[in-house]
């Protein structure tokens, strides 16, 4: 399937003026839970938002974020689902119009991240149900990623799980970057997540040594993806599973996990009957799997993952 066309190039957002960086800085208030960011911000030594930073909408476009040991996210009292450190989303379509106001040209660089990241477009995960309407008819893949935030990067960062997934991206988000981070901590599932119709991330460079429920990278449903020159401490879990996660929430997963780039890695600590990279590693075991049915195309009518050109060696396996 074609890669939808790059948005436009977005110029860089102006810097925070004082007022805003007071307000961004403020302690959290009941009600007042989210900090939203349409500034270029510079957290410096010591500085911190403790309340959820939400970049979201176009306003948000070309925001840049730099840490010159600057802190996001409350930690470890921030655990609930919806408690992010980082949430970079997409607005709904106004009454009338079908075009989602999302987000393009985010980056966030050399910060340290205590809590969770979500960048999302139509659902937070692939059981949304602005998700599950679109994915009854053809055309969902292209739709889901027309509506979700594009070229999101995460550099040169630190973060830090608390038992959720620290890395998540929703259904149809495009063009992310993780590079040259440390990611660390505790997640009761993966490490990194990339949701059902996601394409073109790329994940390099970085060092993964958290405590994971399963494996530390997921690609479901998820196409054209990087994996490469990263480090891998397993502590006896898998590294990174290729999938799709047939019929969970009645949601119809068109694309496969295809073409994705799985090489230059090292796995440290793999238990002795896990493979670090499994491509279509479900092929229908899972207990969801006919949750979508009567539609005829996708996961509906086959719910094998069905990934094909996949690159996944070498790697290095100590």
């Amino acid at each position: 399937m074609d890669s939808v066309p790059p948005p436009a190039i977005v110029r860089p957002a102006p810097d925070c003026d004082a007022a805003a960086r007071a307000r961004i800085l403020a302690p959290p208030r009941p009600g007042d839970e989210a900090a939203a960011l349409t500034c270029s911000l510079h957290l410096g030594r010591g500085e911190r938002v403790t309340r959820r930073l939400l970049l979201e909408g176009a306003a948000a476009s070309g925001v840049t974020v730099t840490c010159d040991g600057g802190t996001i996210g409350p930690g470890e009292a921030g655990t609930g689902l919806l408690d992010f450190a980082v949430e970079v989303r997409a607005r709904p379509p106004a009454p009338g119009s079908s075009r989602w106001d999302r987000p393009t040209d985010v980056t966030i660089r050399g910060c340290a991240i205590l809590g969770h990241v979500r960048v999302w477009g139509m659902g937070m995960n692939g059981q949304g149900p602005a998700v599950r309407e679109s994915s009854h008819s053809l055309g969902h893949t292209e739709r889901a990623q027309a509506a979700a935030p594009a070229r999101v990067s995460i550099l040169d960062a630190a973060i830090t799980a608390f038992g959720r997934i620290p890395v998540y991206l929703g259904p149809g988000v495009t063009g992310f970057t993780l590079r040259g981070s440390r990611i660390g901590g505790t997640s009761s599932a993966t490490a990194v997540y990339l949701d059902a119709e996601s394409a073109d991330a790329v994940i390099a460079d970085n060092s993964f040594d958290i405590r994971t429920g399963r494996e530390v990278v997921a690609i479901d449903g998820s196409a054209r993806n990087r994996i490469t020159g990263n480090d891998f401490a397993l502590h006896g879990e898998g590294g990174v599973r290729l999938y799709r996660n047939c019929g969970e929430g009645g949601t119809v997963r068109h694309q496969t996990p295809s073409d994705n780039v799985v090489t230059g890695n090292t796995f440290r600590g793999a238990g002795l009957f896990t493979a670090p990279v499994v491509v279509n590693s479900r092929n229908g075991w899972d207990i969801h799997c006919w949750a979508d049915s009567g539609y005829p195309f996708g996961s509906s009518i086959d719910n094998r993952d069905n990934g094909t050109g996949n690159v996944v060696e070498p790697n290095r396996t100590e």
